[in-house]
């Protein structure tokens, strides 16, 4: 039998509630993606690229709804508005009454749980009865995970630099990056430089291993 996916709705005035589609997707697609920023750092003829943070994973599909029913020897053809199959699907995009924001949802099929908030939906109406009834529309899905921000920090701590860390060059990054992420600081790539007797800071290898030294306060005079 042939499990049908469905929208869970998480919380909110409908909290619990299930929209089962009437069709399975014949496909969806998954993204994501970071966010860069570029420093200026004196001296340097090219700016420097620094990590930000990672983006909300998005996902898009196309669902079918389809109320048609074919004429019959008996019966001609019928169907209900198909209209009301979407618009619990539509609804997802307005605030809920309690929670002053649209409802956070799971849409579930087999492997798939994506949580995450409905951000748009396209609806096409694509067939109708001679009296202008829509019996079937094309609804096209955009959705965008959310997390709880302490269960994404505990994925990923942010360190303190009060000890020396080891970290491993990837491509394209440079020792201001690693300045930058670990003391906020682009211009302390120097320190970290010497503590690996790095003496060109552009010849770096992806896949070299460094060391980021713990912070310690010095004077002018180096001391």
């Amino acid at each position: 039998m042939t499990e049908k996916a469905v929208i869970r709705v998480l919380d909110g005035e409908n909290n619990d509630t299930e929209i089962e589609v009437m069709i399975n997707p014949e496909s969806y697609h998954l993204s994501c993606g970071t966010s860069y920023s570029e420093k200026k750092i004196p001296g340097l003829s090219v700016p420097v690229s620094q990590y930000i943070s990672g983006e909300s994973m998005t996902m898009d599909m196309t669902l079918i709804f389809d109320t048609y029913q074919p004429p019959t020897p008996l019966n001609a053809e019928g169907g209900t508005n198909v209209a009301d199959k979407t618009k619990p699907v539509r609804d997802l995009t307005f605030p809920d009454g309690t929670l002053h924001r649209p409802p956070t949802v799971a849409f579930c099929w087999g492997t798939l749980q994506f949580k995450g908030i409905v951000t748009n939906v396209k609806e096409t109406y694509t067939m109708f009865l001679s009296d202008g009834t829509p019996v079937r529309a094309r609804a096209e899905l955009s959705f965008r995970s959310v997390s709880d921000p302490d269960a994404a920090k505990r994925q990923t701590p942010f360190e303190s630099p009060d000890r020396t860390k080891i970290r491993i060059i990837r491509e394209h990054e440079q020792l201001w990056n690693y300045a930058y992420l670990e003391y906020g600081d682009a211009a302390k790539w120097r320190e970290i430089a010497r503590a690996n007797g790095i003496m060109n800071p552009l010849d770096l290898k992806p896949g070299m291993q460094i060391r980021l030294p713990a912070l310690q306060e010095t004077g002018k005079d180096g001391n």
